[in-house]
């Protein structure tokens, strides 16, 4: 039977890893910190569910936005709505930051996802976001151009979380773009000792996207390793960082089932944790034990590979380039999905800006 104790508060308490609360919801949060949340995140599709789900908290802060910005459009008072989001959350964490000294207690705010492939408004962007609160850090997609914004922002100081990621080398790139931003501003003398930079890999995109390959090319495999494959992608990036002494932690993100937190225990990881599988997680029996470090089935990574090309690009860490990062099936599925996030994010801000009179 289940128990009730909060095993993500025994994990954090217990083990290097920490966990986040994968949205900025302010009811989500005043959940997640009591029970060992040490930060928060946002894209442009939690920032909709939020909307969705807490427009009585913010429909009139949005209809005030409107009319003291005559000239605004929608989009102008959806970033205003966004920054503000994460600035709320940044105040509710601010506790655990100051306790942490900057290490942790960040929230994270995407820049605009139709930037991918243009580094300089992104690192445009990166700068504005990073002056909202102390505590902000900033989230850029792990395309060409996104490695390139995210060492140029790292110089700039700029804590950075690496998103749209789902790979060994997207992983590498950016650990490596990182140390390249530190090592720049160290050689000016500038302080690094409050940075806390991550990368983020999608695990449970991961697995999604091995799964659609397969019913769409009539693939059978077992199919535990698919449910799997996201894990054995992350243990393997964990792994070389610690390895090669990167100072960017591994971020997991996008769960989908119990072995995306079970598996990925201990190590120096972090999770990012929707609220439903918090609750999840936190009433069931998951035992607390050293779980990151445990190689994944060499089975299952034998029949993922012979199965997968897509795998292997995930797994290996020369398995793709950073000019293929973009057209990586799970980066292209992911942007448009953003991308989409936001368009539904305009849609809710044009109906109290422009009421259908219709339905009045």
């Amino acid at each position: 039977m289940a128990t009730m104790d909060p095993k993500l508060k025994i994990m954090t308490e217990t083990t290097e890893t920490d966990y986040w609360n994968d949205s900025c919801s302010i009811k989500e949060l005043e959940y997640a910190i009591p029970n060992g949340a040490v930060g928060a995140t946002t894209n442009p599709v939690i920032v909709y569910n939020v909307l969705k789900n807490e427009l009585d908290l913010w429909r009139d802060r949005i209809l005030e936005i409107a009319a003291r910005n005559p000239t605004a459009d929608e989009d102008a008072v959806a970033w205003q709505l966004i920054e503000e989001m994460a600035v709320k959350g940044a105040e509710i964490l601010k506790p655990v930051f100051d306790k942490k000294k900057g290490l942790k207690g960040r929230i994270s705010i995407q820049t605009n996802a139709k930037f991918h492939r243009n580094a300089e408004a992104m690192v445009e962007q990166a700068l504005r976001f990073d002056k909202l609160a102390p505590n902000i850090q900033v989230k850029m997609p792990a395309t060409a151009a996104g490695v390139e914004a995210i060492e140029e922002s790292t110089y700039q100081g700029v804590n950075i979380n690496a998103t749209v990621s789902f790979s060994v080398p997207q992983a590498i790139a950016v650990a490596e773009a990182v140390e390249q931003g530190l090592a720049r501003r160290e050689k000016e003398g500038k302080d690094t000792t409050s940075m806390s930079p991550v990368c983020t890999i999608m695990i449970g995109r991961v697995d999604d996207w091995l799964k659609i390959i397969a019913n769409n090319r009539n693939i059978l495999v077992n199919p535990a390793y698919l449910e799997l494959a996201g894990v054995a992608v992350m243990k393997n990036a964990a792994r070389i960082f610690k390895e090669r002494g990167f100072r960017t932690r591994v971020l997991g993100a996008a769960y989908r089932n119990y072995n995306h937190v079970a598996e990925l225990i201990g190590g120096n990881v972090i999770h990012t944790i929707p609220y439903k599988w918090q609750i999840r997680y936190n009433g069931s029996d998951m035992p607390i034990t050293e779980t990151t470090s445990v190689a994944p089935d060499p089975e299952m990574i034998k029949v993922l590979k012979e199965n997968f090309e897509d795998f292997v690009k995930a797994y290996e860490p020369d398995g793709m380039k950073p000019e293929e990062f973009e057209n990586f099936g799970p980066t292209r599925r992911t942007l448009r999905q953003f991308i989409g996030g936001y368009e539904s994010l305009l849609a809710i801000i044009r109906d109290l800006m422009i009421p259908n009179p219709d339905i009045e």
